[in-house]
């Protein structure tokens, strides 16, 4: 009996959970998330096939999903209260464990390559507010207007949201933060995370996406997960270190850990998912919403693009 090769190297990448069934989005709203995860699959596989990093991969891919304004990161980021784009971002090395992350940018174009100057380039882990932009323009990273990230679908969500006095977890209920995960032909894994939050978010609210340990999390001897959903309860658990302690201490599959922490977190009161990848080569999702924007590719020649509850 022949036995599937494992994949030299995996990428998964995640544009946001929520409800996102086939009778809610329109044929064109669901061309363009299709064509934007294709792009970001495309620009993280390319790097692996060249031998590149799991860090470059994860980059390109989130970089691209920036410059989508399908998805809720970068151009296309939900407005806060006050009617701005507030931009946070992540990014974690599992071969060595450094991370670097931004809450609060502002006119920088790519939160997540701020977030890995920081990495690089800094003794902190985390940034926020106005010095993360000010850090950007030390280190010649692109800046633009904060306009450039303002689109008028979202605009119309926050008008919605203060129209209705809703909370921030009514307006569409999707977390359509963006993220990848990768392990590369030398077996490291890496994580990146990006959004723009919670629509009408105030008081310089921050979610789990720029915090290690929650949103994003790498580490060689488990696992790289990026997640997306209610934030203050993936906070809370602990989501992305909580999944690789289950894999690392009691020797959990990826999928098993990823399961059970997504279903503590609902327990909390708190939905959405999380794209996993182990330094083997193998990869996860776990969502409890009706779907997730999502896809993975692999040296196997595997490539999924996957929207709904009952994709494979």
């Amino acid at each position: 009996m022949s036995v599937d090769p494992a994949p030299r190297w995996s990428l998964m990448i995640h544009g946001g959970a929520g409800i996102i069934e086939r009778d809610r989005l329109t044929p064109e709203q669901a061309e363009a998330a299709h064509a934007g995860l294709d792009a970001a699959l495309s620009a993280g596989t390319a790097i692996l096939e060249a031998g590149g990093s799991a860090l470059d991969a994860v980059q390109a891919a989130v970089e691209a999903l920036e410059d989508d304004p399908a998805f809720n990161a970068g151009r296309g980021a939900v407005f806060t209260w006050e009617g701005r784009n507030e931009l946070d971002a992540a990014i974690m090395d599992g071969r060595t464990r450094a991370a670097g992350a931004v809450a609060g940018s502002t006119t920088t174009r790519h939160p997540v390559a701020l977030a890995r100057a920081v990495m690089a380039h800094s003794p902190h882990v985390l940034l926020s507010g106005e010095g993360t932009d000010e850090f950007a323009r030390d280190h010649v990273l692109e800046q633009v207007d904060n306009s450039f990230f303002a689109t008028t679908e979202r605009r119309r969500q926050l008008d919605e949201l203060k129209a209705r006095k809703s909370n921030w977890f009514d307006v569409d209920l999707k977390y359509g933060t963006v993220g990848a995960v990768a392990c590369d032909g030398d077996g490291n894994v890496a994580a990146a995370t990006s959004t723009g939050g919670l629509t009408g978010k105030r008081w310089g609210r921050i979610g789990d996406s720029p915090l290690i340990g929650a949103g994003t999390y790498a580490d060689n001897r488990a696992a790289a997960i990026s997640a997306t959903g209610a934030g203050e309860y993936f906070i809370r658990e602990g989501v992305a270190h909580e999944i690789c302690a289950r894999v690392r201490f009691l020797g959990e599959s990826l999928q098993q850990a990823a399961d059970t922490v997504m279903a503590e977190t609902r327990e909390l009161g708190g939905t959405g998912g999380v794209i996993v990848a182990g330094p083997g080569g193998e990869t996860a999702w776990s969502f409890t919403t009706p779907g997730m924007y999502r896809a993975r590719a692999a040296s196997t020649g595997e490539r999924v693009i996957a929207f709904y509850g009952d994709d494979q």
